[in-house]
Order: C-alpha cells, then structure tokens, then sequence
C-alpha cells in the first residue's frame, strides 16, 4: 500500500506563483507538480533527497492504456 501523500499549505507572492502556474503550464504539469519537481531537483542537487522516495510521474497526460480485448 502507498503511502498517503503529505498536505502543506503554502504561502507565495502572486508574481511567483503567476510565474510557476506558466512554468508548470509549459511544461504540462500541475503547478503542484511544478513545486514537487523543483523541490525534488533541488534536494538531489544538494545530495539531499532520501533513498527510498518514489519516482513522480512524467510531464503530460498519461499514456492511453490499450483495451485488453483488443476492441
């Protein structure tokens, strides 16, 4: 079973958050995908980010899974 994803409110300047939604909006990702992947570069970056944290989901819609009955 997956462990249940943490909840944080977070306060940003509306400039900043403007920038990131067009970021994330660019790069077809939720702004809270945006955040999560920045934080996650920037943890790696500085040797920082745990072992066992699981991979996020590539940019995009995910891909169509194709209908087992061949139909």
């Amino acid at each position: 079973m997956a462990a249940e994803r943490k909840k944080l409110l977070l306060r940003l300047d509306p400039a900043v958050h403007d920038a990131l939604a067009r970021w994330a909006g660019d790069e077809f990702r939720s702004t809270n995908a945006q955040i999560e992947y920045l934080l996650r570069k920037a943890l790696a970056d500085a040797g920082r980010l745990p072992g066992g944290v699981g991979r996020m989901r590539g940019p995009g819609r995910p891909r169509a899974t194709p209908d087992p009955e061949g139909e």
